[in-house]
């Protein structure tokens, strides 16, 4: 390879790049990322250092580090202790912090780096917090592991991707080398069982379709804000997250269409969202103060629990009465995300829409990259008629006979 240019490094596409005769490599992930990293070996193993992101660390800094290593390996020394001799070694804990420091942005809310620490500290730190993030070995993973592998396995499954995670940042910081021991695949499915053998995937709880007419209309006379938004939630079959953090400048009343923005997506990619009639009734009767949030909360954005609490009270009125409660087919507590489930079911069992249609107003990525490459809309005008019929579903009376839909 010929010697790196600063106007190659500024220009150049993903991949890995070697700077001739210097050990140095530069490597460029396919989100855009640069880094510097240097290549050498050491009692006959090959090894990698990272030297610091580019361009915080430029061409030429990046070769004087490289040479200063290679240096140090002449004269029989370990590169990594020349560059941490200024530094203290990094616990476990403190590259932990470092990681949620530096990708906290990029989470879409608060509470998720919430629950990261929150799992960390209560499974991870109190087995590898104080360990050098350099000496973590399969060991200390299995340590924190085992006691919840099987008693709380959708944790544990969580547990394991974070630790993978943060020594993967840390090797990436050069602060450790080597293979990560707490990557699943050829390494840990060797030592502990799968997931899917200690897990019962527990789905949301979801209403049957059949009984969603009678319990929209009941939700109808419920008091106050979050009934509203439910209603909402359960017309367009959107998230609970999206309807709690929508903005009145996400909807547009006219067009009957809202925006939900890629930041507030699961998808990452803007979402269209046609609203019944109904929908855009029930959005005109809502107080407006210009762009603020549809449903705001006592402190923000109105909380999932607000929505929870809705169907709570819902059920203690049949309780009151002595009917029982809303429940979904195996007697458990309904939620408000389940109502997508309720509405996909619907789609399947009630209409002939093609499920392509179906997943696509659910927000789903449909096919594959290819199949999206030439695929461009978002049948907009075929989701709007679909969510047109659900809504006209909802507002028939309990046990009404349900035509199929025969979409042109």
């Amino acid at each position: 390879m010929p010697k790196l240019t600063t106007a190659f490094c500024r220009k150049t596409q993903a991949g890995r790049y070697s700077d001739a005769g210097s050990g140095l490599v530069f490597v460029v992930s396919p989100t855009g990322g640069k880094r510097w990293l240097f290549r050498y070996q050491r009692h006959g193993r090959r090894r990698e250092i990272g030297l610091g992101a580019y361009p915080v660390v430029g061409l030429g800094e990046a070769r004087d580090l490289a040479l200063e290593l290679r240096r140090a390996l002449h004269r029989g020394e370990d590169p990594r202790r020349i560059l941490r001799r200024d530094e203290a070694v990094r616990s476990f804990r403190e590259a932990a912090e470092a990681l949620i420091a530096a990708k906290g942005d990029a989470w879409r809310n608060a509470k998720h780096r919430a629950q990261w620490r929150s799992t960390l500290a209560t499974y991870a730190f109190p087995v590898l917090g104080e360990v050098p993030v350099d000496a973590v070995t399969v060991e200390h993973v299995l340590a924190a592991l085992q006691p919840i592998w099987t008693t709380k396995p959708e944790t544990a499954a969580r547990l394991r991707g974070r630790i993978e995670a943060v020594l993967d940042f840390a090797r990436a910081r050069g602060w450790r080398e080597g293979e990560n021991p707490a990557r699943w695949r050829g390494h840990l499915d060797h030592l502990l069982p799968p997931p899917s053998r200690v897990r019962r995937v527990a789905h949301h709880s979801a209403l049957d379709w059949r009984r969603a007419p009678a319990f929209v209309a009941e939700l109808r006379g419920m008091p106050g804000l979050a009934a509203r938004a439910l209603e909402l939630l359960i017309l367009t079959a959107a998230r609970s997250g999206e309807v709690r953090g929508a903005r009145w400048r996400e909807i547009d009343l006219d067009a009957a269409v809202w925006t939900i923005p890629a930041e507030r997506t699961k998808a990452r990619r803007d979402h269209r969202v046609p609203l019944a009639p109904r929908a855009v009734a029930l959005l005109r009767a809502l107080p407006r103060f210009d762009d603020t949030l549809v449903f705001p909360g006592r402190k923000g954005e109105m909380s999932d629990m607000t929505l929870t609490a809705v169907l709570r009270r819902m059920s203690q009125r049949h309780e009151a009465e002595g009917r029982a409660p809303w429940a979904d087919a195996e007697g458990r507590r309904l939620t408000a995300h389940g109502f997508r489930s309720t509405f996909r079911t619907w789609a399947q069992e009630a209409t002939s829409f093609p499920s392509e249609i179906a997943e696509a107003a659910l927000g789903h990525v449909v096919g594959d990259k290819v199949e999206r490459a030439y695929r461009r809309g978002d049948a907009l005008e075929r989701r709007r008629e679909l969510m047109e019929r659900w809504a006209q579903f909802l507002d028939r009376p309990e046990g009404a006979v349900v035509p199929l839909a025969r979409p042109a």
